[in-house]
């Protein structure tokens, strides 16, 4: 088969692989679209050593059963594989198991013409649902995961808070669209990139600031989510959280410097580390971006998985203005 391959740092190569053999238990499934996701491009940085080239990259995807129980099926991949028996899978935090495993980080991922997956993994897609908008369940399970996060905490309901999300990736800007689509009626996205920030603007009604044109304001916001997770974005989510605030840490980007613990104690202020997500975020999630809860999704990009190594270049010289890059296999 066909896949792209992180081959060494900042290198993918787009080759022949051996085709997925599935173990007892698991499906075949033939994949038709695949996100290129931030932790993607850490592998491709050589900042993730749980990535070790060669390896297939690759989680936010959805295909078509090949084989298994349902062949014919269109699917959205849960790319995190747990066991299913210890305390938190049976709390229903999958997302804590300590034996997870998640494809694309220590097994094959999904950017090739097949996978192999557990059964258990699948959710099922509508058959008129696009197959590039059922590619942002992963990333918008993510922000669902933080926002819930966020409202079992706080002291009032969240439609009555002002939020700043920092970073307009896919994960940010879909927390974003789900802020509003539980009624938040004053949201900030914070975001560097020009590009990024003019598809926003020109697919969304959110209002965006640059942040290194428009300091943030201090004391301002009841919730922050960082949807970037670098040493700078945390210190500018506790600046500008209100004392008493909620800050969601999502981003993943660095583990640098030090955050102000003593603003942290004296303002009361609550940071939540948020990790993926419960499969009960998933299908949620989906059937959000299906009904058109989440917006009509025009700010995607598709591109062909022969072409993704390019892809991976423009995102890292910041030439892409999508929040989203999704490759197309079949």
């Amino acid at each position: 088969m066909k896949a792209l391959v992180y081959t060494a740092n900042q290198e993918m190569t787009y080759r022949e692989e051996p085709a997925p053999v599935p173990d007892a238990g698991d499906a075949l499934i033939a994949i038709q679209s695949v996100g290129i996701c931030g932790s993607d491009m850490h592998a491709y940085l050589g900042h993730d050593e749980r990535r070790v080239p060669p390896l297939i990259l690759g989680h936010e995807a959805v295909g078509t059963v090949l084989e298994g129980k349902n062949p014919g099926h269109k699917v959205v991949l849960n790319p995190l594989i747990a066991c299913g028996v210890c305390d938190s899978c049976i709390d229903g935090r999958q997302n804590l198991c300590a034996d997870r495993d998640l494809i694309g980080m220590y097994r094959a991922g999904a950017f090739a013409e097949q996978i192999a997956i557990p059964e258990r993994n699948l959710i099922a897609v509508p058959d008129d649902m696009s197959t590039a908008h059922a590619a942002l369940t992963e990333p918008g399970a993510t922000g669902l995961h933080a926002v819930l996060l966020a409202e079992n905490t706080m002291k009032r309901p969240i439609s009555e808070s002002r939020a700043l999300v920092i970073g307009a990736g896919s994960v940010g800007l879909l927390t974003a669209l789900i802020l509003k689509d539980k009624g938040v009626m004053h949201i900030d996205i914070a975001e560097t990139n020009q590009l990024r920030r003019d598809t926003v603007i020109q697919y969304t009604d959110l209002n965006t600031i640059d942040p290194l044109a428009q300091k943030l304001l201090a004391s301002n916001y009841d919730v922050v989510f960082d949807a970037v997770g670098g040493e700078h974005t945390r210190n500018s989510s506790i600046e500008s959280v209100k004392p008493g605030g909620v800050i969601v840490h999502i981003g993943l980007m660095d583990n640098k410097g030090s955050v102000d613990m003593r603003r942290l104690t004296l303002q009361e202020i609550t940071l939540i580390g948020c990790y993926t997500y419960s499969p009960l975020d998933l299908q949620v999630t989906m059937n959000k971006l299906y009904t058109g809860a989440l917006g009509a999704l025009e700010w995607i990009e598709e591109r062909p998985l022969s072409n993704g190594a390019i892809a991976f270049t423009d995102l890292l010289k910041g030439q892409c203005a999508a929040p989203k890059v999704v490759l197309q296999v079949q």
